[in-house]
């Protein structure tokens, strides 16, 4: 019989060891070192029929002798998606999709597999989770022509791909990667070993076959998704889902993709019916009062490739003991470094004030256009006034008290005009060089001359 081996395997990392510690030396995570018991004859890794990463035979060459391949894509069924990753699926690319569990993972890709499923054009549905009957049970509410997609309940990794190879479909789905396992680890799927032992097969699977990879991933309760960070680096693109579970809205954003702009959002709107796309984003960030409202300021952000117009809401009241500073969707501590700024550079102090500063919709902004706009907001709430409802803001607020430029000034200026703002305060760099027929463009270089800019037109 072949001798067992132990090993000490840290569930983060996955790093082996020979004994047990405290704290992992490779990660420094604490108590995650599990004891895993190894048989020689499967610690080594089935040997592919092709070697190399990408299913290709390793050879050394220069790079101007690599030969380009314009790689082609497909389209989901589903535009939003599509900008998501870029334009379409890319033949042969792996897609890793999270979120928190019943956002709507496994119901947009079913929804995208029975509509790139045609009679030319194969689709596979392989579960882990849920059996077959629930997979139709989920097609028949949602309506969708389930004619031609492929379905298979099946978790050991090697059979998905003897199935794959067999079927050669263009699209797979795979829901979802914690239920996954290899034969090749002696381990309980789900952990740091066999998930990345498994992403990695499939990876090497679908860039030898060119088929394309969607892989759900479960999420942990920091919101991060669960198994190792290597995970993310195999992966050609992915995806989180953002957005409460009980809201209307969901939001889908890049957070790497190999074929497209990172950073991207698509906004959806779940129904009875499933995840239906949002043509118009803005309008569903935007809240139209019938008067003009303290606090209240419009500014211009920028996700990816596409301009948004969002609301950014300010509180400031007198503070019953330590002052409270809390924001949503924001950034905690660029939400303190702003105050600091504006009661410098501004004049406008909020000691002693609790200040709660929230981005409607439920939109997480993580660029620094929206400083000023900020700042503008928390002034308006303090002073009890309120700027015009036609009024859109943008700019980046620098620790000396300068207004910096953003990127993409142009098109965020363009998207005001379109939704009919009047006025737009703006920096100087980013002003354009003729004037704009139907808005006026206030361009500011300082913190002070933007607020006295936009206390003029309070109303």
């Amino acid at each position: 019989m072949s001798k067992v081996k132990t090993v000490y395997r840290c569930e983060q990392c996955g790093a082996d060891h020979s004994k047990w510690a405290g704290q992992c030396t490779d990660c420094g995570e604490w108590n995650s070192l599990l004891e895993v018991r190894l048989d020689n004859s499967t610690t080594h890794r089935a040997k592919p029929k092709v070697s190399g990463y990408a299913g290709q035979v390793s050879q050394i060459t220069t790079l101007n002798q690599v030969s380009i391949s314009h790689e082609s894509r497909l389209n989901t069924g589903i535009s939003e998606f599509d900008r998501v990753l870029g334009g379409g699926l890319v033949t042969g690319s792996v897609v890793l999709i999270g979120g928190d569990p019943g956002i709507g993972k496994s119901t947009i890709l079913l929804q995208t597999a029975t509509y790139m499923a045609t009679p030319q054009r194969a689709a596979l549905y392989v579960t882990g989770e849920e059996s077959l009957s629930q997979v139709a049970l989920r097609a028949q509410r949602l309506e969708l022509d389930a004619s031609h997609l492929k379905v298979m309940a099946e978790t050991c990794v090697e059979r998905i791909c003897e199935a794959l190879a067999q079927e050669r479909p263009a699209v797979a789905i795979l829901d979802s990667i914690q239920t996954l396992y290899t034969e090749t680890i002696q381990s309980a799927p789900g952990g740091v070993s066999q998930i990345r032992e498994s992403a990695a097969l499939l990876t090497r699977f679908a860039k030898h076959s060119g088929t394309a990879l969607f892989i759900v991933g479960h999420v942990t309760k920091e919101g991060a998704l669960a198994g190792p960070r290597v995970l993310e680096h195999m992966v050609d693109c992915v995806l989180y889902f953002e957005g409460q579970s009980d809201s209307r809205y969901r939001m889908i954003r890049a957070v790497k993709n190999r074929f497209g702009a990172v950073n991207e959002l698509g906004v959806f709107g779940m129904t009875d019916r499933g995840l239906k796309e949002v043509s118009n984003p803005s309008a569903i960030f935007l809240s139209r009062y019938d008067e003009p409202i303290a606090g209240s300021v419009v500014m211009v952000s920028r996700e990816g490739t596409r301009p948004l117009l969002v609301e950014v809401q300010a509180l400031v009241d007198d503070a019953h003991g330590q002052a409270r500073r809390v924001s949503l969707g924001l950034d905690q501590n660029r939400l303190n470094m702003l105050l600091a700024v504006m009661h410098r550079h501004g004049g406008i102090q909020t000691t002693g004030q609790d200040v709660y500063v929230n981005i409607v919709g439920g939109l997480k902004i993580t660029e620094t256009g929206s400083d000023l706009a900020v700042l503008l907001a928390c002034a308006s709430s303090l002073r009890g006034k309120a700027f015009p409802q036609q009024l859109a803001v943008f700019g980046e607020v620098g620790l000396s008290g300068e207004i910096r430029p953003v990127p993409n000034g142009q098109e965020r200026l363009k998207e005001a005009v379109k939704h009919g703002f009047e006025y737009i305060i703006l920096p100087r760099a980013n002003a354009p060089q003729k004037p704009i027929k139907g808005i006026k463009v206030i361009a500011v270089a300082r913190l002070h001359e933007a607020l006295a800019e936009a206390l003029q037109l309070e109303q």
